[in-house]
């Protein structure tokens, strides 16, 4: 009995101390903060060390934390829970970081936020992300990510947010993704993501926010569409999507923003639909091909700040009753149909918040309102141009003082311009040309000191050049040619403080000597003053213009000789001093530069003409009308240079001469005018032959119409010259067009006009020249002529935009990329038979009046087709341009769509170092390639061009962490463009970046510079 008692007294005492020892773990858990989880917090601490072995880190950046501290939950961008010290939250965004992400991040079971953007991340995204079942949001933007969206993120059920956007991944979206039914937000843009997206997208019913713009996206947009009833922002422009808009798109009420801009939708906007959009602030659907009208529905949605539907087929009016739409900001209607009265812009008064209007190429009619001074004073730019408007230039338009673009051109509006229009002192560009303007220019534009660009060209101004437009400080380009000025060229216009580029003041009545200050504008480069009344001699101060590329004087009275300054002008391209009483010897520096074209016909010249350089082309060189000139090549049909001795010959022989014409005269005049007889009625039969043996190749035109369309091919609208001729602005048929003159002495030249007639005569895109008509003739002189009748390109080429203006804007420059993109993918995979243009490079690609690039110049084109099927004589051999042809091409290889994608590459490359392949920086074997991959990462602004390194972005916004993050996108805008001329630029042609994920990205590159601009509001 005692034993028991005691064993059972001693059970309950250990009982009891059992008891203690759990509480006191209970209690010490409590006050420590363990877990009985500590297996779980090893594997996080293990996980985390995982994915830290495989990041790179910069100095002293993130990750130094994570060696200073033993507990993972003091590590920085480690977040853990209270209770537990589970990691849930992993942020690392904008840290720099590179390498790739462990498949262990998917043992850190309890994450609900993983935010890596903006880094350098390579890689694929691991499968493992979908263990992470509690997972809300998974942020991967703005990095480089490869491969595919793995299904089994679709495990994540509580996924809310996820971001991929901005990396390179492809493939389709995942049908998995459908069942994520808590999904809010999805950003899957500037990929190249391809597929039906909206065959996915329609099952996301919590879907707010939806941006897959800048992919490759096909497909329709299904009416299913209409189950998105919680869809506040559609963005997906940039795509491929076909088809029409359901309505039921139209009748999400809780939509804010759509943006499908850039695809291949069709068709009217639905008319039945019952547009119950209460909070609609933006609608983008520009560039597509819709037709048709716009229901009234939508112009009557009065919450709409952004409406833009440029470039397509609408028609129609545009309704008056604007003055509702309190908050709109941006009206563009560029390139449509829409007609209807001008007068609409008086419905416009009461926006408060206009700032861009845009009217252009529509069939407005009309008179042009004096409202439009009562616009809203915050409007920026005002484009009005390009439709038969009339009336007279409303004098309040100065009210507008914040206007920095004011383009009304190509119209019938008359009147005078407002002689207060300095009021307007954030001007930046004015464009009032091809109007009917008259009236003095006022003076006040020398007030205007941000003025850069002033056409007022093709008007009916009269009176003088105002003389303190030379004092406007930023003036760069002055047009005032065919108008009715008068007076003379004051020393105060070359001798202020404007450095000028471009000068026109063609076609009018000047009069006077050129002033001898213009050796001040060090910067000029075009100075055309032709058909004037000028006199006196060319100033010698002139050939201080060290960077004139064109100079035309023709149709004065100037007299004198060539001033000798003129031979440091060794960047001449073009001149013409023709119909003035100029004299001396022809100077022969001339054949030593790189002159296209040169033309001193109908003045006093005399001597020797030169047999090299420009004077062998008879193409692009006039003399005629200068009885002193002798020699030159055989085409020139000059007399021969009588040498020393022979004349030495002749004068002891004159006396004889003159005996025997005293005693023959009549005999030898007898006989003279039977050998003229003879002589014409010969070339008659000879012509009348020749006319039956050789016949013009085009019944369209002739070489005296193109010779009468061109001016006789003059200097002042030469446009500029290539390897095989010449190319001249005329105007033929009442349109403007390009004639390229064949120089038929360059061997290849005939070659070259067969080449570019096949390749152009059954292709059409947006994105190339197109051609009129070809014309193979004989000049008056009976030589063969060839010619070729382009569209007109207004805004030059490429290469004078790069190297002579240099004021292209990053946007700018990544829509040329796109644009000849576009071209490259058309003529390599759309053509019946693959093109490949063989001479890719800035100077063949022309610029339309709205910036749009053309590919141009096809006479080294070269078609992809079996051998028995290749037609030999449209080929002219693989040439190109030194520092565009691609490497394998000096090894023999064959022309493939692969060297044009290299010739891109470094167009690319080009376009955003401002430095030609060629340029003097690259020695001892050092490449434009090498040149930009050895500035990638951090040095990128060091080598980009200048414009793009100090270009804001951003406008008008004081948010200093604003203008930070919009400095940041832009430079990754660029490393975007970059590191694509890279990729395409390869060494090896395999593994050349493919043009359509060049388009893709570019694309991307775009909105993303666009969305930089829209924050500004």
């Amino acid at each position: 009995m005692g034993c028991s008692r005691l064993i059972s007294s001693l059970d309950s005492k250990f009982t009891l101390f059992l008891l203690l020892v759990i509480i006191t773990l209970i209690l010490k858990t409590v006050v420590t903060g363990q877990s009985f989880d500590s297996l779980g917090n090893e594997t996080d601490h293990t996980a985390l060390l995982a994915i830290k072995s495989r990041l790179v880190d910069r100095p002293n950046g993130v990750l130094r934390s994570w060696n200073n501290s033993i507990h993972h939950c003091d590590w920085e961008g480690v977040t853990c829970g209270r209770n537990n010290n589970r990691v849930i939250a992993l942020e690392l965004y904008s840290r720099g970081l590179a390498g790739t992400v462990s498949p262990f991040i998917g043992n850190l079971t309890f994450l609900r936020d993983i935010k890596l953007y903006n880094n350098s991340l390579s890689g694929e995204i691991h499968p493992e992300f979908g263990r992470l079942f509690g997972l809300q949001k998974l942020d991967l933007e703005n990095n480089t990510f490869v491969g595919k969206i793995p299904a089994n993120l679709t495990r994540c059920i509580n996924l809310r947010y996820f971001s991929v956007a901005g990396n390179k991944l492809e493939g389709e979206l995942p049908k998995e993704f459908g069942t994520l039914s808590r999904l809010e937000v999805l950003y899957i843009q500037h990929n190249t993501l391809s597929g039906p997206v909206f065959d996915v997208i329609t099952n996301l019913t919590s879907l707010k926010f939806l941006s897959a713009s800048s992919n490759s996206f096909t497909g329709t947009i299904p009416s299913s569409i209409g189950r998105l009833r919680n869809l506040t922002k559609l963005y997906a422009a940039l795509n491929n999507l076909s088809g029409i808009i359901p309505s039921s798109l139209f009748n999400l009420t809780s939509l804010r923003e759509i943006v499908l801009a850039n695809n291949l939708l069709q068709g009217p906007l639905p008319a039945d639909a019952s547009l119950t959009f209460p909070r609609l602030t933006e609608l983008n659907i520009a560039q597509n091909n819709f037709s048709g009208e716009i229901p009234l529905a939508i112009w009557n949605l009065t919450s709409l700040e952004y409406i833009s539907v440029e470039e397509n087929q609408f028609t129609g009016q545009v309704p008056r009753d604007f003055g509702r739409h309190q908050n709109l900001d941006s009206l563009l209607l560029y390139r449509n149909y829409f007609a209807g009265d001008i007068n609409v812009i008086t419905t416009l008064v009461n926006c408060s918040k206009l700032t861009r209007l845009d009217l252009r190429y529509n069939n407005f009619t009309g008179t042009l309102p004096e409202t439009v001074a009562n616009l809203s004073t915050t409007l920026v730019w005002l484009a009005l141009g390009y439709s038969p408007i009339k009336g007279v230039m409303p004098a309040g338009i100065t009210n507008l003082i914040n206007l920095k673009d004011l383009e009304i051109s190509t119209t019938l509006v008359a009147g005078s311009i407002p002689q207060d229009i300095s009021k307007l002192q954030k001007l930046e560009w004015v464009n009032l040309g091809f109007n009917r303007l008259t009236g003095n220019i006022p003076d006040s534009f020398g007030n205007i000191s941000r003025l850069s660009g002033l056409y007022l060209d093709n008007n009916r101004l009269e009176g003088s050049i105002p003389p303190n437009l030379g004092y406007s400080q930023n003036l760069l380009y002055l047009y005032l040619s065919n108008n009715e000025l008068n007076g003379t060229l004051g020393k105060e216009l070359f001798g202020g403080s404007a450095k000028f580029l471009e000068l026109g003041l063609s076609h009018n009545q000047l009069h006077g000597s050129i002033p001898v200050e213009i050796r001040q504008q060090k910067n000029l480069q075009l100075f055309y003053a032709s058909e004037n009344k000028l006199s006196g001699v060319i100033p010698e101060g002139l050939g201080n213009c060290l960077d004139l590329q064109y100079l035309d004087l023709h149709g004065n009275n100037l007299h004198g000789d060539i001033p000798e300054t003129f031979s440091a002008l060794g960047g001449l391209q073009a001149i013409d001093l023709s119909r003035n009483n100029l004299s001396g010897l022809l100077p022969p520096y001339f054949s030593k530069f790189p002159l296209l074209y040169l033309n001193f016909s109908d003045n006093d010249f005399e001597g020797a003409v030169p047999t090299t350089g420009v004077f062998t082309n008879v193409s692009a060189v006039s003399l005629a009308g200068n009885t002193g000139l002798c020699g030159g090549v055989p085409e020139l049909h000059l007399p021969k240079c009588i040498q020393q001795n022979q004349r030495k010959k002749k004068t002891r022989i004159s006396g004889t001469i003159i005996i025997l014409s005293a005693f023959g005269g009549v005999l030898i005049m007898a006989t003279g005018l039977y050998c003229l007889y003879m002589t014409c009625r010969g070339k008659y039969r000879k012509s009348v032959s020749s006319g039956s043996v050789k016949k013009e190749a085009s019944s369209n035109v002739s070489y005296n119409m193109l010779l009468k369309a061109t001016d006789n091919f003059s200097a002042e609208n030469l446009l500029g010259a290539g390897h095989f001729g010449s190319v001249f602005k005329g105007i033929l048929n009442g349109n403007t067009v390009a004639v390229k003159v064949l120089n038929l002495q360059q061997h290849g030249a005939s070659k070259s006009f067969m080449a570019e007639c096949r390749a152009l005569r059954n292709i059409r895109h947006r994105n190339l020249v197109g051609i009129i008509t070809a014309c193979s003739s004989m000049d008056f002189q009976q030589n063969d002529f060839k010619a070729l009748v382009y569209e007109f390109m207004p805004n030059g080429n490429l290469d004078t935009w790069l190297h002579e203006t240099d004021n292209l804007s990053l946007i700018q420059r990544v829509d040329i990329a796109i644009d000849v993109a576009h071209a490259l993918n058309y003529l390599h995979h759309e053509c019946e038979i693959p093109i490949v243009h063989c001479d890719l490079k800035p100077s063949n690609i022309l610029l339309d009046s709205d910036m749009v690039s053309r590919v141009g110049d096809f006479g080294l084109a070269k078609f992809l087709a079996e051998p028995q099927l290749l037609d030999q004589s449209s080929t002219v051999g693989i040439r190109g341009t030194v520092g565009y042809v691609a490497p394998e091409y000096g090894l023999g290889s064959e022309a493939s769509t692969e060297g044009d994608l290299y010739s891109y590459g470094i167009l690319l490359l080009e376009l955003m170092t401002g430095k030609r392949p060629t340029d003097a920086t690259f020695k001892e074997n050092i490449s434009l390639h090498m040149y930009v991959e050895a500035a990638l990462p951090d040095n990128v602004l060091q080598i980009v061009d200048s414009t793009l390194a100090d270009e804001e972005i951003v406008e008008e916004v004081e948010d200093h962490k604003a203008i930070q993050e919009a400095h940041q996108r832009k430079l990754e805008c660029i490393v975007s463009v970059v590191n694509i001329g890279l990729a395409c630029s390869n060494h090896l042609p395999q593994r050349r970046m493919k043009i359509t994920d060049a388009i893709t990205r570019l694309r991307a590159v775009k909105e993303n510079l666009v969305n930089v601009r829209q924050k500004r509001k």
